[in-house]
Protein backbone atom coordinates (compact mmCIF):
# COMPACT_ATOMS: atom_id res chain seq x y z
CA UNK A 1 0.00 0.00 0.00
CA UNK A 2 1.17 3.48 -0.75
CA UNK A 3 0.68 6.28 1.73
CA UNK A 4 -2.16 8.65 1.24
CA UNK A 5 -1.61 11.55 -1.08
CA UNK A 6 -2.36 15.01 0.20
CA UNK A 7 -4.99 17.11 -1.48
CA UNK A 8 -3.95 20.36 -3.09
CA UNK A 9 -5.61 22.65 -0.60
CA UNK A 10 -4.04 25.75 0.90
CA UNK A 11 -2.23 25.45 4.24
CA UNK A 12 -4.41 25.93 7.29
CA UNK A 13 -4.88 29.58 8.17
CA UNK A 14 -5.79 31.14 11.52
CA UNK A 15 -9.54 30.65 10.99
CA UNK A 16 -9.20 26.94 10.27
CA UNK A 17 -6.82 26.41 13.18
CA UNK A 18 -9.32 28.21 15.41
CA UNK A 19 -12.09 25.96 14.05
CA UNK A 20 -10.04 22.87 14.90
CA UNK A 21 -9.42 24.21 18.41
CA UNK A 22 -13.15 24.82 18.80
CA UNK A 23 -13.76 21.07 18.85
CA UNK A 24 -11.71 20.89 22.04
CA UNK A 25 -13.79 23.82 23.31
CA UNK A 26 -17.00 21.91 22.53
CA UNK A 27 -16.16 18.40 23.72
CA UNK A 28 -14.72 19.56 27.04
CA UNK A 29 -18.32 20.01 28.21
CA UNK A 30 -18.74 16.23 28.08
CA UNK A 31 -15.57 15.36 30.00
CA UNK A 32 -16.15 18.09 32.54
CA UNK A 33 -19.84 17.64 33.32
CA UNK A 34 -20.65 14.05 32.36
CA UNK A 35 -17.45 12.14 33.09
CA UNK A 36 -16.14 14.22 35.99
CA UNK A 37 -18.38 16.66 37.83
CA UNK A 38 -22.09 15.99 37.41
CA UNK A 39 -23.20 12.68 35.94
CA UNK A 40 -20.56 10.49 37.60
CA UNK A 41 -21.53 11.79 41.04
CA UNK A 42 -25.25 11.61 40.18
CA UNK A 43 -24.87 7.99 39.11
CA UNK A 44 -23.03 6.97 42.29
CA UNK A 45 -25.25 8.90 44.68
CA UNK A 46 -28.68 8.63 43.04
CA UNK A 47 -28.88 6.08 40.23
CA UNK A 48 -26.89 3.35 42.03
CA UNK A 49 -27.29 4.79 45.51
CA UNK A 50 -29.51 1.91 46.56
CA UNK A 51 -26.60 -0.52 46.35
CA UNK A 52 -25.36 0.58 49.77
CA UNK A 53 -22.36 2.38 51.24
CA UNK A 54 -19.73 -0.34 50.92
CA UNK A 55 -18.24 0.92 47.67
CA UNK A 56 -20.66 -1.06 45.50
CA UNK A 57 -21.95 2.01 43.62
CA UNK A 58 -18.40 3.17 42.89
CA UNK A 59 -17.47 -0.32 41.73
CA UNK A 60 -20.42 -0.43 39.27
CA UNK A 61 -19.55 3.02 37.90
CA UNK A 62 -15.86 2.32 37.37
CA UNK A 63 -16.53 -1.08 35.83
CA UNK A 64 -19.06 0.49 33.45
CA UNK A 65 -16.61 3.20 32.52
CA UNK A 66 -13.86 0.62 31.95
CA UNK A 67 -16.03 -1.52 29.66
CA UNK A 68 -16.89 1.51 27.51
CA UNK A 69 -13.19 2.29 27.18
CA UNK A 70 -12.44 -1.28 26.17
CA UNK A 71 -15.06 -1.12 23.42
CA UNK A 72 -13.66 2.22 22.23
CA UNK A 73 -10.20 0.65 22.13
CA UNK A 74 -11.44 -2.19 19.92
CA UNK A 75 -13.23 0.17 17.51
CA UNK A 76 -10.55 2.84 17.17
CA UNK A 77 -7.91 1.03 15.02
CA UNK A 78 -10.16 -0.23 12.20
CA UNK A 79 -12.16 3.00 12.10
CA UNK A 80 -8.94 5.02 12.07
CA UNK A 81 -7.60 2.93 9.18
CA UNK A 82 -10.85 3.37 7.23
CA UNK A 83 -10.82 7.13 7.87
CA UNK A 84 -7.30 7.35 6.42
CA UNK A 85 -7.98 5.07 3.46
CA UNK A 86 -11.20 6.86 2.52
CA UNK A 87 -10.06 10.36 3.55
CA UNK A 88 -13.12 10.42 5.80
CA UNK A 89 -11.83 11.84 9.09
CA UNK A 90 -14.25 14.76 8.89
CA UNK A 91 -17.24 12.50 8.15
CA UNK A 92 -16.37 10.15 11.00
CA UNK A 93 -15.87 13.13 13.30
CA UNK A 94 -19.37 14.39 12.50
CA UNK A 95 -20.98 10.98 13.01
CA UNK A 96 -19.30 10.28 16.35
CA UNK A 97 -20.19 13.76 17.57
CA UNK A 98 -23.89 13.34 16.79
CA UNK A 99 -24.02 9.96 18.57
CA UNK A 100 -22.32 11.42 21.65
CA UNK A 101 -24.65 14.42 21.73
CA UNK A 102 -27.79 12.30 21.36
CA UNK A 103 -26.87 9.83 24.11
CA UNK A 104 -25.78 12.64 26.42
CA UNK A 105 -29.15 14.35 26.00
CA UNK A 106 -30.94 11.07 26.80
CA UNK A 107 -29.14 10.89 30.16
CA UNK A 108 -31.68 13.46 31.33
CA UNK A 109 -34.20 10.59 31.54
CA UNK A 110 -32.05 8.38 33.81
CA UNK A 111 -33.51 8.24 37.32
CA UNK A 112 -32.83 6.40 40.58
CA UNK A 113 -32.53 2.67 40.03
CA UNK A 114 -32.03 2.93 36.23
CA UNK A 115 -28.57 1.40 36.52
CA UNK A 116 -28.45 -0.44 33.21
CA UNK A 117 -30.03 2.40 31.27
CA UNK A 118 -27.63 4.86 32.88
CA UNK A 119 -24.60 2.71 32.10
CA UNK A 120 -25.56 1.91 28.50
CA UNK A 121 -26.38 5.49 27.53
CA UNK A 122 -23.23 6.79 29.19
CA UNK A 123 -21.16 4.00 27.62
CA UNK A 124 -22.38 4.80 24.10
CA UNK A 125 -21.79 8.51 24.63
CA UNK A 126 -18.34 7.87 26.03
CA UNK A 127 -17.32 5.59 23.14
CA UNK A 128 -18.51 8.14 20.60
CA UNK A 129 -16.76 10.95 22.47
CA UNK A 130 -13.43 9.13 22.42
CA UNK A 131 -13.71 8.26 18.74
CA UNK A 132 -14.47 11.91 18.01
CA UNK A 133 -11.40 12.99 19.96
CA UNK A 134 -9.33 10.54 17.88
CA UNK A 135 -10.54 11.89 14.53
CA UNK A 136 -10.14 15.51 15.62
CA UNK A 137 -6.62 14.94 16.95
CA UNK A 138 -5.61 13.28 13.67
CA UNK A 139 -6.06 16.64 11.90
CA UNK A 140 -3.22 18.15 13.96
CA UNK A 141 -0.54 16.76 11.66
CA UNK A 142 -2.26 18.32 8.63
CA UNK A 143 -2.91 21.80 9.99
CA UNK A 144 0.21 22.42 12.12
CA UNK A 145 3.81 22.76 10.87
CA UNK A 146 6.28 20.72 12.96
CA UNK A 147 7.81 23.75 14.68
CA UNK A 148 4.38 24.99 15.83
CA UNK A 149 2.67 21.71 16.64
CA UNK A 150 3.16 22.09 20.39
CA UNK A 151 1.66 25.53 20.66
CA UNK A 152 -1.29 24.73 18.35
CA UNK A 153 -2.03 21.59 20.37
CA UNK A 154 -1.77 23.79 23.46
CA UNK A 155 -4.17 26.33 22.01
CA UNK A 156 -6.66 23.49 21.47
CA UNK A 157 -6.36 22.21 25.02
CA UNK A 158 -6.41 25.76 26.39
CA UNK A 159 -9.57 26.64 24.49
CA UNK A 160 -10.96 23.29 25.61
CA UNK A 161 -10.58 24.24 29.25
CA UNK A 162 -12.27 27.56 28.47
CA UNK A 163 -15.16 25.50 27.09
CA UNK A 164 -15.21 23.43 30.24
CA UNK A 165 -15.28 26.63 32.28
CA UNK A 166 -18.23 28.04 30.32
CA UNK A 167 -20.18 24.77 30.42
CA UNK A 168 -19.70 24.59 34.17
CA UNK A 169 -21.00 28.13 34.55
CA UNK A 170 -24.05 27.30 32.43
CA UNK A 171 -24.73 24.13 34.43
CA UNK A 172 -24.27 25.68 37.87
CA UNK A 173 -27.89 26.90 38.28
CA UNK A 174 -29.17 23.40 37.49
CA UNK A 175 -26.72 21.48 39.70
CA UNK A 176 -26.16 23.75 42.70
CA UNK A 177 -29.35 22.54 44.41
CA UNK A 178 -27.81 19.10 44.80
CA UNK A 179 -29.68 15.82 45.08
CA UNK A 180 -32.73 17.04 46.96
CA UNK A 181 -35.88 15.50 45.50
CA UNK A 182 -37.13 18.94 44.47
CA UNK A 183 -33.96 19.58 42.45
CA UNK A 184 -33.45 16.22 40.71
CA UNK A 185 -35.35 17.26 37.56
CA UNK A 186 -33.24 20.40 37.31
CA UNK A 187 -30.08 18.38 37.94
CA UNK A 188 -30.93 15.94 35.13
CA UNK A 189 -31.70 18.85 32.83
CA UNK A 190 -28.02 19.84 33.07
CA UNK A 191 -27.18 16.75 30.97
CA UNK A 192 -29.38 18.01 28.13
CA UNK A 193 -27.79 21.46 28.47
CA UNK A 194 -24.38 19.81 28.13
CA UNK A 195 -25.47 18.07 24.93
CA UNK A 196 -26.81 21.31 23.46
CA UNK A 197 -23.59 23.15 24.30
CA UNK A 198 -21.49 20.40 22.69
CA UNK A 199 -23.54 20.45 19.49
CA UNK A 200 -23.66 24.23 19.11
CA UNK A 201 -19.96 24.77 19.80
CA UNK A 202 -18.87 22.28 17.12
CA UNK A 203 -20.44 24.36 14.32
CA UNK A 204 -17.19 26.22 13.44
CA UNK A 205 -15.31 22.91 13.23
CA UNK A 206 -17.66 21.39 10.69
CA UNK A 207 -18.02 24.61 8.70
CA UNK A 208 -14.32 25.48 8.38
CA UNK A 209 -12.12 22.41 8.96
CA UNK A 210 -11.01 20.80 5.68
CA UNK A 211 -10.12 17.22 4.81
CA UNK A 212 -6.71 17.49 3.13
CA UNK A 213 -6.07 13.79 2.47
CA UNK A 214 -7.10 12.09 -0.77
CA UNK A 215 -8.79 8.68 -0.81
CA UNK A 216 -6.46 5.75 -1.32
CA UNK A 217 -7.43 3.03 -3.84
CA UNK A 218 -8.64 -0.06 -2.01
CA UNK A 219 -7.11 -3.49 -2.19
CA UNK A 220 -10.12 -4.97 -3.93
CA UNK A 221 -11.86 -6.27 -0.82
CA UNK A 222 -14.48 -4.84 1.47
CA UNK A 223 -13.81 -1.63 3.34
CA UNK A 224 -13.29 -3.61 6.57
CA UNK A 225 -10.97 -6.11 4.89
CA UNK A 226 -8.87 -3.27 3.49
CA UNK A 227 -8.84 -1.57 6.90
CA UNK A 228 -7.56 -4.65 8.69
CA UNK A 229 -4.99 -5.25 5.94
CA UNK A 230 -3.74 -1.72 6.47
CA UNK A 231 -3.58 -2.25 10.22
CA UNK A 232 -1.66 -5.50 9.74
CA UNK A 233 0.88 -3.69 7.58
CA UNK A 234 1.32 -0.95 10.16
CA UNK A 235 1.70 -3.48 12.96
CA UNK A 236 4.37 -5.36 11.00
CA UNK A 237 6.24 -2.12 10.47
CA UNK A 238 6.07 -0.92 14.07
CA UNK A 239 9.64 -2.09 14.46
CA UNK A 240 10.63 0.90 12.35
CA UNK A 241 9.11 3.12 15.00
CA UNK A 242 10.83 1.82 18.12
CA UNK A 243 10.49 5.10 19.97
CA UNK A 244 6.80 5.33 19.10
CA UNK A 245 6.34 1.83 20.54
CA UNK A 246 8.28 2.73 23.70
CA UNK A 247 6.27 5.92 24.00
CA UNK A 248 2.93 4.12 23.69
CA UNK A 249 3.93 1.71 26.47
CA UNK A 250 4.87 4.57 28.78
CA UNK A 251 1.75 6.51 27.75
CA UNK A 252 -0.39 3.49 28.61
CA UNK A 253 0.98 3.47 32.14
CA UNK A 254 0.97 7.16 33.04
CA UNK A 255 -2.31 7.93 31.26
CA UNK A 256 -3.81 5.08 33.25
CA UNK A 257 -3.34 7.18 36.35
CA UNK A 258 -4.36 10.49 34.72
CA UNK A 259 -7.64 9.10 33.36
CA UNK A 260 -8.45 7.56 36.71
CA UNK A 261 -7.72 10.75 38.62
CA UNK A 262 -10.00 12.70 36.25
CA UNK A 263 -12.87 10.22 36.62
CA UNK A 264 -12.45 9.79 40.38
CA UNK A 265 -11.73 13.37 41.50
CA UNK A 266 -15.33 14.53 41.96
CA UNK A 267 -16.38 11.22 43.55
CA UNK A 268 -13.41 11.45 45.94
CA UNK A 269 -14.26 15.05 46.88
CA UNK A 270 -17.94 14.23 47.37
CA UNK A 271 -17.58 10.97 49.31
CA UNK A 272 -14.34 11.59 51.26
CA UNK A 273 -14.35 15.37 51.82
CA UNK A 274 -18.15 15.93 51.73
CA UNK A 275 -18.12 18.39 48.83
CA UNK A 276 -21.66 19.34 47.77
CA UNK A 277 -22.56 19.50 44.04
CA UNK A 278 -22.30 23.29 44.28
CA UNK A 279 -18.86 23.01 45.88
CA UNK A 280 -17.75 20.70 43.06
CA UNK A 281 -18.84 23.18 40.39
CA UNK A 282 -16.87 25.99 42.03
CA UNK A 283 -13.85 23.73 42.49
CA UNK A 284 -13.77 22.71 38.85
CA UNK A 285 -14.43 26.27 37.68
CA UNK A 286 -11.18 27.25 39.38
CA UNK A 287 -9.16 24.26 38.16
CA UNK A 288 -10.33 24.78 34.56
CA UNK A 289 -8.57 28.16 34.60
CA UNK A 290 -5.24 26.72 35.71
CA UNK A 291 -5.59 23.79 33.30
CA UNK A 292 -6.12 26.16 30.38
CA UNK A 293 -3.13 28.26 31.36
CA UNK A 294 -1.04 25.11 31.77
CA UNK A 295 -2.05 23.82 28.34
CA UNK A 296 -1.14 27.03 26.53
CA UNK A 297 2.01 27.77 28.51
CA UNK A 298 3.43 24.27 28.39
CA UNK A 299 2.48 23.90 24.73
CA UNK A 300 4.90 26.71 23.94
CA UNK A 301 7.44 25.21 26.35
CA UNK A 302 7.25 21.89 24.46
CA UNK A 303 8.24 23.69 21.25
CA UNK A 304 11.25 25.18 23.05
CA UNK A 305 12.64 22.38 25.20
CA UNK A 306 11.00 19.37 23.53
CA UNK A 307 7.90 17.36 24.32
CA UNK A 308 9.86 14.66 26.17
CA UNK A 309 11.31 17.02 28.75
CA UNK A 310 7.92 18.64 29.21
CA UNK A 311 6.17 15.30 29.80
CA UNK A 312 8.94 14.21 32.20
CA UNK A 313 8.43 17.36 34.27
CA UNK A 314 4.68 16.82 34.46
CA UNK A 315 5.07 13.20 35.59
CA UNK A 316 7.37 14.20 38.45
CA UNK A 317 4.73 16.71 39.54
CA UNK A 318 1.94 14.11 39.20
CA UNK A 319 3.73 11.75 41.60
CA UNK A 320 3.93 14.50 44.21
CA UNK A 321 0.31 15.56 43.64
CA UNK A 322 -1.08 12.03 43.97
CA UNK A 323 0.80 11.54 47.22
CA UNK A 324 -0.48 14.86 48.51
CA UNK A 325 -4.08 14.15 47.50
CA UNK A 326 -4.06 10.94 49.56
CA UNK A 327 -3.29 13.02 52.67
CA UNK A 328 -5.70 15.96 52.28
CA UNK A 329 -8.16 16.57 55.11
CA UNK A 330 -9.73 19.94 54.33
CA UNK A 331 -11.43 21.65 51.43
CA UNK A 332 -8.64 24.23 51.29
CA UNK A 333 -5.98 21.55 50.92
CA UNK A 334 -7.94 19.87 48.13
CA UNK A 335 -8.33 23.23 46.36
CA UNK A 336 -4.56 23.75 46.51
CA UNK A 337 -3.89 20.29 45.07
CA UNK A 338 -6.50 20.88 42.38
CA UNK A 339 -5.06 24.21 41.25
CA UNK A 340 -1.66 22.66 40.60
CA UNK A 341 -3.13 19.46 39.17
CA UNK A 342 -5.15 21.44 36.64
CA UNK A 343 -2.05 23.12 35.25
CA UNK A 344 -0.12 19.84 35.17
CA UNK A 345 -3.03 18.05 33.47
CA UNK A 346 -3.24 20.63 30.68
CA UNK A 347 0.53 20.53 30.24
CA UNK A 348 0.72 16.74 30.03
CA UNK A 349 -2.18 16.42 27.58
CA UNK A 350 -0.72 19.08 25.30
CA UNK A 351 2.80 17.64 25.25
CA UNK A 352 1.56 14.05 24.85
CA UNK A 353 -0.50 14.87 21.76
CA UNK A 354 2.40 16.91 20.37
CA UNK A 355 4.90 14.06 20.74
CA UNK A 356 2.55 11.62 19.02
CA UNK A 357 2.11 14.10 16.16
CA UNK A 358 5.88 14.36 15.78
CA UNK A 359 6.21 10.57 15.68
CA UNK A 360 3.47 10.16 13.02
CA UNK A 361 4.48 9.57 9.35
CA UNK A 362 2.57 11.51 6.66
CA UNK A 363 -0.60 9.87 5.37
CA UNK A 364 -1.29 7.75 8.45
CA UNK A 365 -2.59 10.37 10.87
CA UNK A 366 -5.91 8.79 11.86
CA UNK A 367 -4.38 5.32 11.95
CA UNK A 368 -1.45 6.29 14.18
CA UNK A 369 -3.66 8.42 16.38
CA UNK A 370 -5.94 5.39 16.68
CA UNK A 371 -3.04 3.44 18.19
CA UNK A 372 -2.54 6.41 20.52
CA UNK A 373 -6.27 6.31 21.30
CA UNK A 374 -6.23 2.55 21.89
CA UNK A 375 -3.36 2.93 24.32
CA UNK A 376 -5.28 5.58 26.22
CA UNK A 377 -8.42 3.47 26.25
CA UNK A 378 -6.69 0.40 27.66
CA UNK A 379 -5.24 2.74 30.25
CA UNK A 380 -8.79 3.83 31.02
CA UNK A 381 -9.73 0.18 31.51
CA UNK A 382 -6.97 -0.83 33.92
CA UNK A 383 -6.74 2.25 36.14
CA UNK A 384 -10.42 2.62 37.08
CA UNK A 385 -10.64 -1.10 37.87
CA UNK A 386 -7.61 -0.86 40.14
CA UNK A 387 -9.11 2.21 41.80
CA UNK A 388 -12.49 0.50 42.26
CA UNK A 389 -11.05 -2.69 43.68
CA UNK A 390 -8.59 -0.96 46.03
CA UNK A 391 -11.46 1.20 47.30
CA UNK A 392 -13.65 -1.87 47.84
CA UNK A 393 -10.90 -3.92 49.52
CA UNK A 394 -9.60 -1.20 51.84
CA UNK A 395 -12.82 0.78 52.31
CA UNK A 396 -10.87 3.97 51.56
CA UNK A 397 -10.32 5.97 48.38
CA UNK A 398 -7.11 7.35 49.91
CA UNK A 399 -5.31 4.06 49.29
CA UNK A 400 -6.69 4.05 45.75
CA UNK A 401 -5.06 7.46 45.16
CA UNK A 402 -1.76 6.06 46.42
CA UNK A 403 -2.00 3.28 43.84
CA UNK A 404 -2.17 5.97 41.14
CA UNK A 405 1.09 7.50 42.40
CA UNK A 406 2.70 4.11 41.77
CA UNK A 407 1.39 4.13 38.19
CA UNK A 408 2.87 7.60 37.63
CA UNK A 409 6.26 6.46 38.91
CA UNK A 410 6.34 3.39 36.68
CA UNK A 411 5.22 5.48 33.70
CA UNK A 412 8.00 7.99 34.33
CA UNK A 413 10.57 5.18 34.41
CA UNK A 414 9.26 3.64 31.17
CA UNK A 415 9.14 7.01 29.42
CA UNK A 416 12.88 7.53 29.79
CA UNK A 417 13.42 4.87 27.09
CA UNK A 418 11.98 7.23 24.46
CA UNK A 419 14.47 9.07 22.21
CA UNK A 420 12.59 12.08 20.88
CA UNK A 421 15.01 13.00 18.06
CA UNK A 422 15.22 9.41 16.80
CA UNK A 423 11.42 9.06 16.84
CA UNK A 424 10.95 12.24 14.77
CA UNK A 425 13.58 11.05 12.28
CA UNK A 426 11.82 7.69 11.90
CA UNK A 427 8.51 9.41 11.15
CA UNK A 428 10.11 11.43 8.34
CA UNK A 429 11.01 8.24 6.47
CA UNK A 430 7.66 7.57 4.77
CA UNK A 431 6.78 3.93 4.23
CA UNK A 432 7.10 2.74 0.63
CA UNK A 433 5.70 -0.62 -0.15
Amino acid sequence: MKPLAEARTPPAGPREIWAWCMYDFANSSFTTLIVTVAYSVYFVQVVAGGLGQNGAAERVWFWGYAVSMLLAALLAPPLGAIADARAAKRTFLLGSTLVCVACTALLAFVQAGDIWMGLILFGLANIAFDLGFLFCSAFLVEIAPPDKMGRISGYGWGLGYAGGLLSLALAYPFISGGFAESNLFSYRLSFAVTAAFFLAATAPTFLLLRERALPQPGGGGSIWKDAFARLAQTTRHLGRYRDLTAYLIAYLIYTDAINTVIVASAIFANKVLDFSPGDLIIYFLVTQVTAGLGAVGFGQLADRIGAKRTITLTLVLWIALAGGAALVRTHAQFYAIGLIAGAVLGANQTASRTLLGQFTPPGRQAEFFSFFSVTGKFAAVIGPLVYAEVTAWTGSQRWAIVSMAVFFAIGLWAFQRVDEARGIAAASRVEKS
